[in-house]
């Protein structure tokens, strides 16, 4: 075994670009799926070919190097359809690494809102009709908006109610909240595809393909039932008219896992 000659340049050209690349998978790997595990998973994987480089370690190098690309290839063919709205948010205002430029952000009364919404999907619920509300959070759904009808009012209870009213040419679809403005309703997500265990509607499904693109919440009503349900993050979860307030105010300020300590 001979140890590579570090007194040669092109030697540390050689690191430092397996470390650049090694960096930039590790970060789009953790961007794309949120999960540390992953993150986790790269790091080590980058350390272990540095090393097998270090030691001129060929074959291994190269092994490691096939099984890290292939790994993130298989990761990002996977979630496919959380690289679309991400690239479409980066055109839209971000920076190219996924955060906001440091814009004034609008101020409003959050708890208000979420009062507001609660009254809203309770009556909804209690009258078994069908809604679907979706509330962006980091991830900005203006695309997605173009499927519906622009609507750029305040959120209240009754504006809500009346569209998702029976008979109304708005009811059909997904409203879109960004911040406390209704940005649009008849909004048209494109389902889920993967497999569901129970009987799910339309509106469900749609909850959770928008849910698997962003980081978006969104609430479900059945027309059928009247039951409540929150997608977020890829899972649908059921919730009762006296825990949905307390369930989608925590998903609502949930910190990415990137922020997290």
């Amino acid at each position: 075994m001979t140890l590579p000659d570090f007194g040669s340049v092109s030697t540390w050209i050689d690191l430092g670009l397996g470390v650049l690349v090694a960096a930039l998978f590790t970060f789009i790997l953790y961007r794309i799926t949120n999960r540390k595990f992953v993150l986790f998973y790269a790091i080590l994987s980058s350390l272990a070919i540095i090393l097998a480089w270090f030691f001129s370690l060929e074959l291994l190098t190269t092994i490691l190097t096939i099984v890290l690309m292939t790994s993130a290839t298989v990761v990002m063919f996977v979630n496919i359809s959380r690289i679309r709205p991400l690239i479409a948010s980066e055109l839209k205002g971000k920076t190219m690494f996924g955060f906001r430029p440091k814009t004034t952000e609008k101020i409003f009364d959050r708890e208000a809102m979420y009062k507001k919404v609660n009254d809203a999907i309770l009556a909804l619920s209690k009258q078994k009709i069908g809604a679907l509300l979706t509330f962006e959070k980091n991830i900005l759904l203006t695309d997605v908006i173009k499927t519906g009808t622009l609507v750029n009012a305040p959120v209240t209870a009754e504006l809500i109610m009346t569209i998702f009213y029976p008979g109304t040419r708005l009811h059909d679809g997904a409203v879109v909240v960004r911040g406390d403005t209704i940005l649009a309703a008849s909004v048209y997500f494109t389902p889920t595809t993967k497999p569901l265990t129970g009987k799910y509607g339309s509106r469900h499904r749609a909850a959770i393909g928008i849910s698997e693109m962003s980081d978006a919440v969104t609430v479900v009503v059945s027309e059928e039932t009247g039951r409540i349900s929150l997608a977020y993050r890829g899972e649908l979860q059921p919730v009762t008219v006296d825990t949905f307030l307390r369930v989608f105010r925590e998903y609502m300020l949930e910190m990415p896992e990137e922020d997290e300590e």
